[in-house]
């Protein structure tokens, strides 16, 4: 048995290596378990020490400085020990090894090195996390997933307030989950990929019993093509300060309905007496702050700072959810912008103009994630990377929704 087993398998490799360019163009995923995850793990193992000395991963058996006399010598040592790791996991377009650390020894100096292993083992990328004391997990992706990526065959949004928009660099979907993080700030350059990320995100939510809301001040071109699925649609910034008064009497009529019923939440009451959940989608978030100086626009500006500030500091607990957007929401804006984008704990930064952006969007979460940020290209339409809903960040890609298809 054991002998046909293996005959099996060897024959299913060199049928694998003879038609190694049909199987990729037709079954990647076979491509990979059957010739790439093989070979890449190989070339791992088999340059882990070398790797591992060259980037100074390893530790000496014994002290690196000598007394001589009344002179001490330093130098490197000559016998060294080098982490140990685990035969690397094949997972979907990638391999995952733990290493195990020498007493003294921080994650650090792996993650500087994440650069030097990808090139090393001849893979897309390499991303290293420490997951518990004393272990680093390094996660090797073949290529990229986003290039081309692929709207899933079956959804998970099925879950309420749940929506998948695309995919992620590790090959797994992009799924935003309002029940987990409530309030969300996309900010990226024009034609980054803001509006396909909206426009698949209200196409995920139009089959749920969810009311959604749209603010677009720049006269409603981008979320006006889905005013139909929209339950208000304000297009200026005194319908601005209309819907949003109102969404905040609602939310205090929820707030009366939670006391009287002993509920601390909108997710505690009973389902037939549960409000439905509202998404707010604000579309250029600057058009609401920007004023030509009179009175009465400064008026507005400051009740929809207020407003928008109130949803997001008491909202996630009485079904009120917001999505801001805009190409910079910076403190430039006015003294009320930095205090909202504190509560958006979701982020999403597609291709920005200038690194103050993405250090905005990014940095009091991630300072890596800044600099990859800073690195998407023009050519990446639709590439962000997203922090907030998974303990870390990841680059993704939303999946492109044209206005017919919306």
């Amino acid at each position: 048995m054991g002998m046909l087993l293996f005959t099996s398998v060897l024959a299913l490799v060199i049928w694998a290596l003879v038609f190694r360019n049909e199987l990729q163009r037709r079954r990647p995923q076979w491509h990979w378990y059957l010739i790439g995850y093989p070979r890449t793990a190989l070339r791992v193992v088999f340059t882990w020490r070398r790797v591992a000395y060259l980037n100074g991963l390893t530790v000496s058996r014994r002290p690196n400085q000598r007394v001589l006399g009344d002179l001490a010598v330093k130098g490197e040592p000559l016998r060294t020990r080098t982490p140990r790791i685990s035969f690397p996991r094949a997972i979907p377009n990638g391999l995952e090894m733990r290493v195990r650390l020498h007493a003294g020894q921080t994650p650090a100096p792996f993650l500087a090195s994440a650069d030097s292993f990808a090139h090393a083992w001849r893979v897309h990328a390499v991303r290293v996390v420490s997951p518990e004391r004393g272990v680093v997990l390094i996660t090797a992706t073949a290529t990229d997933p986003l290039e081309h990526p692929e709207p899933p065959g079956t959804s998970e949004s099925a879950a309420l307030l749940s929506a998948t928009v695309g995919t992620l660099e590790t090959g797994r979907t992009w799924v935003l989950d309002f029940r987990r993080v409530p309030h969300w700030l996309i900010v990226g350059a024009t034609q980054s990929g803001k509006s396909t990320l909206l426009a698949r995100l209200v196409t995920e939510r139009a089959p749920q019993p969810v009311a959604l809301v749209g603010i677009d001040c720049k006269g409603g071109m981008e979320l006006g093509l889905l005013e139909m699925r929209l339950s208000a649609l304000a297009t200026c910034r005194s319908e601005a300060v209309t819907v949003l008064a109102a969404l905040v009497g609602e939310m205090q009529d929820r707030m009366r309905t939670c006391r009287s019923a002993g509920a601390r939440s909108v997710w505690e009451l009973p389902e037939k007496a549960r409000p439905v959940p509202v998404v707010v989608i604000v579309d250029e978030l600057a058009e609401l702050y920007l004023t030509n100086g009179s009175k009465e626009q400064r008026a507005e500006a400051e009740e929809c700072t207020t407003y928008l500030l109130r949803i997001a500091q008491l909202g996630a607990a009485l079904g009120l959810h917001l999505v801001v957007a805009g190409q910079r929401v910076g403190s430039d804006l006015g003294p009320g912008v930095t205090a909202l984008r504190a509560q958006l704990s979701g982020r999403i930064c597609h291709r920005v103009n200038d690194p103050g952006t993405a250090e905005m969007a990014l940095g009091d979460l991630n300072k890596d994630a800044v600099v990859v940020a800073q690195s998407i290209g023009e050519a990446e339409r639709g590439v962000a990377v997203t922090a907030g809903d998974m303990g870390g960040w990841a680059r993704a890609r939303s999946h492109l929704t044209t206005p017919a298809e919306a």
